[in-house]
């Protein structure tokens, strides 16, 4: 009988080693707001950097270089590769822990289910780790035969896996695949003791067909914030109200209920009319720090407060992501973390 090899899934709240970026530029869907996006970035960018070692993926670091002078340099390398878009949650790798070694796991990344270009994205973790960023004994496995974002995916690091059935169960994705078979699948590549299945909640705006990470997020192993929508005239509040009931019916590793912390439900930004997916549920967790999007609201500093009680030894950033939510995505979105010992 073949060994069954011990998979820990990190938590981002754990100790990482740095963060992916992939840069915007003139040949992404960027190209009209550049400057303004490349200012969100080097925000995000500076206060990383600051924290921890930062890849960024870019065509030409010489270009790139004079936009980082308030960034700590001697923490940044960059990656000379051709990509598609910026979304690094997305197309990166998804570091886990076999038998106590680092490993990347390269899923398909096919653009959300073949709404968008992806052919160069999908390539990104093959070139980053053919060009010797990691770690000398991290590996990479080949896991292509399954489409798998990262912000589809949030993991307690104890085994549990919180996902939404709209995203993983969706078309174009792995559609010859059952629920119950891709849960099975994820319990294996995973190791996982529980997945818990969100089937309601949903962004207006959103092309990833309901990201968890855009709704509900572990803070910790018996803590998850949520998006709460409070107002029955949104069109947002029924979804968001059997979401949060579904989160109440959850238990964690030890079958007790979840501590249930509510983020407020982001007042309402269009771009042309359309009503774009800005969420506080998108932040993201580095060392010493919370990095949260803002949108220019009196409930910025609402979402600030929240999380500064759920993380109270750490410090709380907010980053102005209205440039961002213009692509219909936001922080945590553009970034990939890796654990403690992958970065060389």
């Amino acid at each position: 009988m073949e060994k069954k090899h011990k998979i820990t899934l990190p938590a981002e709240w754990e100790h990482q080693s740095g963060v992916l970026l992939t840069w915007p530029h003139r040949n992404t869907d960027w190209k009209d707001i550049l400057e303004e996006v490349e200012k969100c970035f080097i925000d995000i960018a500076v206060e990383v950097s600051a924290r921890e070692k930062l890849i960024i993926i870019c065509p030409d670091k010489r270009e790139l270089l004079p936009k980082l002078c308030s960034c700590d340099l001697h923490n940044i390398c960059f990656a000379e590769i051709a990509s598609n878009d910026t979304w690094a949650r997305d197309h990166g790798p998804i570091s886990v822990m076999i038998e106590d070694k680092p490993v990347l796991y390269d899923f398909t990344f096919n653009g959300w289910g073949m709404k968008f270009p992806a052919n160069l994205d999908n390539q990104i973790t093959l070139n980053l780790f053919s060009q010797g960023f990691f770690a000398q004994n991290v590996t990479c496995l080949n896991k292509q035969s399954f489409v798998l974002e990262g912000g589809s995916i949030e993991s307690d690091g104890r085994g549990t896996l919180m996902s939404t059935k709209e995203c993983l169960c969706s078309v174009n994705r792995n559609t010859y695949m059952s629920q119950e078979e891709i849960e099975n699948y994820l319990m294996t590549v995973f190791d996982l003791k529980k997945m818990l299945w969100l089937n309601s909640g949903f962004l207006e705006g959103d092309d990833t067909d309901s990201h968890i990470d855009t709704l509900a997020r572990f803070c910790n192993k018996t803590t998850i914030a949520y998006v709460k929508c409070d107002d029955p005239g949104d069109r947002h509040y029924e979804a968001l109200k059997n979401m949060e009931n579904e989160l109440k019916s959850f238990r964690n590793f030890e079958n007790e209920p979840y501590d249930l912390i509510p983020l407020p439900m982001a007042d309402p930004v269009y771009d042309d009319n359309q009503r774009l997916p800005a969420t506080y549920a998108n932040f993201l967790i580095i060392n010493k720090a919370v990095l949260v999007p803002f949108y220019n609201s009196s409930k910025d500093g609402i979402a600030q407060n929240t999380l500064q009680k759920v993380f109270p030894e750490r410090k709380i950033v907010g980053i102005d992501c209205r440039s961002l939510i213009k692509q219909h995505g936001s922080l945590h979105c553009v970034t990939m973390q890796f654990p403690d010992g992958f970065i060389r």
